[in-house]
């Protein structure tokens, strides 16, 4: 197996560090500037669309999709460690090149299930970067990491689904350029098998009986930049049955397709989070002193960060071990994998930006340095993109099954 990266992807994360240094990192202070002045705090600053401009002048543009159709036609190993880079500002970069979660998943499906007709409504003007969009599926009342437990319904009437139901943690909602939901719900609860009684519909923000109710905060923080994560209640919301994505029956199947490629995205961002951790440690190491000399020079430090850099280089050798495997072999052929990363990096890396904290004092829980929210963001990835638990059960029974 080599991981040695070609020289598109080499040429690639060039560009990218120079955009990420010559770009984004300068405005990250002007876009809290900025959101401080904007009419509506869900409002995008206007220096995002100057970075979108020039990432897209740059070549820097839907880089995750494969289809070249689409996107920039790369694997998920070529992806991976430009994945990685955006990550260490994970406000700003990933949107920049409209690589930014909930969209980029959103583009997958719609690229692989919609209809054309679908596409061209909604697909392409998000590969454009001129709208946004959201994935409704978690709900308040039911355990939403057993996706089969969801009770939003989605009943035919004649040429039209009707959809009743309340979700919430709906990233992205708030929003204003967010204008099409991705939402699941049941067809078919009584007769069909439990992973066959779902299906997904497009449901436009502005169809009558949809009401953005409240955002949810996270650990405290808003998420503005990440448009939120809304409350949304659909009230016999109706919707052509032409809105219908793939089949009645397949909203389960295709969820688990959608967040394949995600769990590569997300955890490649984790290793870019951590990093950037890394490299504030060092930097307040050296410009510190405590009891007589440097941070730099206290033996807990040095082991703080030497076993950080250990951790990292670890994880990002099982990620892209992952994504070499999901080119390979498939999304099955990698599940041992995938269930792995998704388990060992937001863990790692709580644990890391964590000891980057603590090492910063009163600094690191401020909004001074990003690293408050980056740990709740990591922190959250714990639960957002399935629980521990979830994968270490997935995991657990696909390692016993061989023995049984």
């Amino acid at each position: 197996m080599d991981f040695a990266f070609d020289a598109r992807t080499e040429e690639l994360r060039t560009k990218l560090l120079a955009f990420m240094d010559e770009h984004i990192y300068p405005a990250e202070r002007t876009a809290e500037e900025q959101r401080a002045e904007l009419a509506s705090q869900w409002d995008t600053p206007p220096v995002v669309e100057e970075l979108k401009a020039e990432a897209r002048r740059q070549g820097l543009w839907n880089l995750f999709l494969p289809d070249e159709q689409y996107g920039a036609g790369l694997t998920n190993l070529q992806y991976a460690p430009l994945a990685e880079i955006t990550g260490r500002s994970p406000q700003l970069a990933p949107t920049a090149l409209n690589c930014a979660a909930p969209d980029t998943g959103n583009m997958e499906l719609l690229a692989e299930f919609a209809t054309e007709a679908q596409r061209k409504e909604w697909l392409e003007p998000l590969l454009a970067g001129e709208i946004r969009s959201a994935f409704a599926m978690t709900e308040p009342e039911v355990a939403s990491s057993d996706a089969t437990n969801i009770e939003t319904r989605i009943e035919r009437d004649g040429d039209e689904y009707v959809i009743t139901g309340r979700k919430w943690y709906i990233s992205g909602a708030m929003n204003p350029d967010c204008k099409i939901f991705i939402v699941m719900g049941k067809t078919d609860p009584e007769g069909a098998d439990v992973r066959r009684q779902q299906s997904m519909v497009l449901v436009p923000r502005d169809a009558p009986g949809v009401e953005v109710r409240r955002a949810m905060k996270v650990y405290g923080y808003e998420d503005d930049h990440h448009g939120g994560h809304a409350e949304i209640v659909f009230d016999r919301v109706r919707v052509p049955v032409t809105n219908l994505v793939g089949e009645e029956g397949g909203g389960f199947a295709i969820a688990q397709a959608r967040l394949g490629p995600g769990r590569i995205h997300h955890c490649m961002r984790l290793i870019g989070m951590a990093e950037r951790g890394i490299e504030l440690m060092c930097r307040r190491a050296v410009s510190r002193t405590a009891f007589g000399k440097p941070l730099a020079e206290q033996g807990v430090v040095q082991g703080w960060i030497a076993d950080a850099r250990v951790a990292v280089e670890q994880l990002r050798l099982l990620v892209l071990k992952t994504a070499w495997l999901m080119d390979t072999v498939g999304n099955r052929g990698a599940h041992t994998e995938i269930q792995a990363i998704k388990i060992a990096t937001p863990r790692t890396v709580v644990a890391l930006l964590d000891r980057a904290v603590q090492l910063h004092g009163a600094a690191g829980v401020s909004q001074d340095t990003p690293l408050a929210e980056l740990w709740a963001a990591a922190r959250t990835i714990q639960l957002a993109d399935g629980p521990d638990e979830v994968h270490q059960r997935s995991l657990a029974r696909r390692e016993i099954k061989q023995y049984r």
